[in-house]
């Protein structure tokens, strides 16, 4: 930085004499005599020009200037009082002076870098030559501090900070490691002389320090602070560009290995997220795609990994660590490219996010699973797949596909809202997205629709009636966000009872219209839990066929490879779940009307629900209800807790009630040892559940 520019001298306004000397500016005895100028009109000093008056005494005449703008000349301002001395300045003089005086007490020492033709030293003797602003010189510490500059500065703690960041780290080792000591500044004595020691090369600062000093001298550099200068920036990170291009599915695994594990997805996985279009993918993963196309080679990488944390470890012949590791190296491969590929969007970035937020969700890896959502969903907002009317225009299979992915990220939006307490991203009211329509993959083409069989029920509508489901869901959860903040009160309350009342009346009734497939083989409305459902002769008969499913690879798949008993899981545990909640809050609404509630309803009523979740779970096979893996059993447990909860304060609960409960609870046990089989962390998997679950 250069040195600062001297003030130029102030001239006279006044006119000179013909001999030099201002007008007027001689004394009676012949010296000369500097007049000070008259106050200035405002609008000379706003536009600071010289004020020109034909009488300078007389403030009543106006200026040329007013004059011949024809504005009024007016003399309103008053000057300000002047502010403090600058202190900073007089110390910064009083330390030169003190240097000079210990310079002429010891000639024979050697001369420290405060001397008189030092630049400091300059600029603080010669103030009107080279000042240096006070603000300038306190953004950096590292100039007053220093011991080479010979001034010792008192150091200013700074308060410890929330959140640290690296400048607390930097100050506070820098005064931990200089060779000042912490006397020697003297508050009554001021400012002693420093030691004219040179600083070690371990305390010198770790970020290099500007070229020149403020004078404009340079400044020596230690060696270190070279090194790190002229050392080489690292090129070991890639461009994101550099992951994006065709890859071969051998780099990753056989091909015969990923293919088993492609089958398995539509197995076992499909029937509940169904966001591909079968046909169309296996004819791209036959012609090699992936290695012209890298997304799609991305796309098999997410459904690899997906799959592969959500079948049982019996479908898999490899180790649980290898299969734990395959499916970490599918998803980072994937991420690899996506992360370089936003734009433009496509429905494929939607689908494989989703894969993504699934696998996240099955490792326990919460903050990441709720990323890869996050990314999903705004995604799908950005190609407007809420709107219908955006999908003017596109193929079938497109169309489909950009539906069914909504609707699985609309119903894992109301999950997440309501078993973790999250905020509504998706809402029902900013949706106008139809259904995907009931077909199977075979029958949609790129070119044209095919009718779908008479009698033959599509698997996409296990997903059209789960996503009403949580349509329900959705509207109930707005209700009570919004009366949470602002609670109904009198008619208000009356009206949004009867909204609850509706809410019910439709949650009951939602499956009631549901193709055969997709109905339970019998009623689940009984007046009493039958007593077969509990005891230790079911619990251990019912392990044993868990464990039996998950380790022996020769057991019978007939119920897991059923897809509509699978979704039959989903479908019926979540219209309990929507039931429940519906109900919980209607309890409140007449609880806010009536001042108190008739606890042996609400003891029935928990009982009626506590029997329909167990007879659900009853009437599906045990290996139907695996396959849906740990959703479900999120799902069963948010109910039963709360069900549980709710019994242990209700004082005139039936005997009947306990009963379902305990039963439910039991039930819930068994969900867990299910939840366990699909861990692949060994760290995680802690010893089986089947003596009991941890309250």
């Amino acid at each position: 930085m250069p040195a600062a520019r001297p003030k130029k001298e102030n001239h006279s306004a006044t006119p000179p004499s013909d001999d030099g000397l201002p007008k007027d500016s001689l004394s009676e005895n012949g010296k000369s005599k500097r007049k000070r100028q008259s106050q200035s009109c405002d609008a000379c000093r706003a536009r600071k020009v010289r004020c020109a008056r034909e009488n300078p005494d007389d403030p009543k005449t106006s200026c040329k200037h007013c004059i011949t703008l024809g504005i009024p000349c007016t003399y309103d301002y008053q000057p300000k009082k002047r502010g403090p001395p600058n202190l900073y300045l007089r110390r910064l003089q009083e330390a030169a002076a003190a240097a000079n005086q210990q310079q002429h007490t010891r000639p024979n020492e050697p001369t420290s870098d405060m001397d008189v033709g030092s630049p400091i030293s300059n600029l603080a003797a010669s103030p009107s030559q080279g000042m240096i602003s006070p603000t300038i010189v306190s953004k950096s510490p590292s100039f007053l501090e220093h011991p080479l500059n010979g001034l010792p500065m008192p150091p200013i703690p700074i308060p410890p900070s929330q959140y640290p960041i690296a400048a607390d780290t930097y100050h506070n080792h820098y005064h931990a490691s200089k060779s000042v000591p912490s006397s020697s500044y003297n508050g009554a004595r001021g400012p002693e002389t420093l030691p004219h020691a040179q600083p070690k090369v371990e305390d010198t600062l770790v970020y290099p320090p500007s070229p020149t000093d403020f004078s404009g001298h340079p400044r020596a550099w230690s060696y270190k602070q070279h090194q790190i200068l002229q050392a080489p920036i690292p090129t070991t990170i890639p461009p994101l560009s550099y992951y994006y291009r065709p890859r071969r599915l051998e780099e990753i695994a056989p091909r015969d290995t990923i293919s088993l594990i492609i089958a398995l997805f539509f197995d076992f996985v499909y029937p509940l997220t169904p966001c591909v279009h079968k046909p169309s993918f296996m004819a791209d993963l036959h012609a090699r795609r992936e290695e012209r196309d890298p997304l799609f080679f991305a796309l098999v990488m997410s459904t690899v990994a997906s799959t592969l944390v959500q079948v049982p470890r019996s479908y898999l012949p490899m180790e649980r660590p290898v299969v734990r590791k395959l499916a970490q190296t599918c998803h980072e491969a994937s991420r690899h490219i996506t992360v370089a590929s936003y734009d433009p969007p496509t429905s494929m970035h939607v689908v494989i996010r989703y894969f993504d937020c699934i696998y996240h969700f099955c490792e326990g890896h919460d903050a990441t699973q709720h990323a890869a959502f996050g990314e999903a969903a705004h995604i799908a907002v950005t190609l407007r797949m809420h709107e219908e009317a955006s999908y003017e225009g596109l193929d079938p299979i497109e169309c489909e596909v950009r539906r069914r992915v909504f609707w699985l990220l609309f119903g894992a939006d109301k999950s997440m809202s309501i078993l973790l307490g999250r905020p509504i991203c998706l809402r029902d009211e900013d949706c106008t997205v139809h259904f995907p329509k009931e077909l199977d993959d075979e029958y949609i083409t790129p070119s044209a629709y095919l009718p779908q069989p008479h009698g033959k029920t599509a698997l996409v509508s296990g997903l059209n009636y789960i996503s009403r489901i949580f349509a329900l869901l959705g509207e109930i959860l707005v209700r009570i966000r919004v009366d949470k903040r602002s609670p109904p009160q009198g008619q208000f309350a009356t009206a949004r009872l009867e909204e609850v009342q509706s809410l019910h009346g439709r949650i009951m009734t939602a499956l009631s219209h549901a193709p055969e497939p997709l109905r339970l083989k019998q009623p689940h409305s009984q007046p009493q839990v039958p007593p077969e459902y509990g005891g230790p002769n079911f619990r251990q008969a019912t392990f044993a066929e868990v464990k039996d499913f998950f380790d022996n690879p020769n057991a019978s798949r007939a119920n897991a490879l059923n897809p509509f008993l699978v979704m039959q899981s989903n479908l019926y545990v979540t219209q309990q779940l929507v039931r429940f909640v519906i109900e919980q809050y209607r309890d409140e609404l007449l609880m806010s009307l009536q001042g108190s509630l008739d606890e042996m309803q609400v003891a029935q009523d928990r009982e009626a629900v506590a029997s329909d979740l167990l007879n659900i779970l009853h009437s599906i096979p045990i290996q139907s209800i695996a396959t849906n893996g740990p959703s479900l059993v999120h799902k069963v447990r948010f109910v039963a807790s709360t069900l549980l909860d709710a019994v242990r304060k209700a004082e005139t609960a039936p005997a009947s009630a306990a009963r379902a409960h305990a039963y439910l609870w039991d039930f819930l046990s068994i969900l867990s040892e299910i939840e366990r089989n699909y861990l692949l962390d060994d760290d995680r998997d802690g010893a089986s559940s089947a003596d009991g679950m941890m309250v």
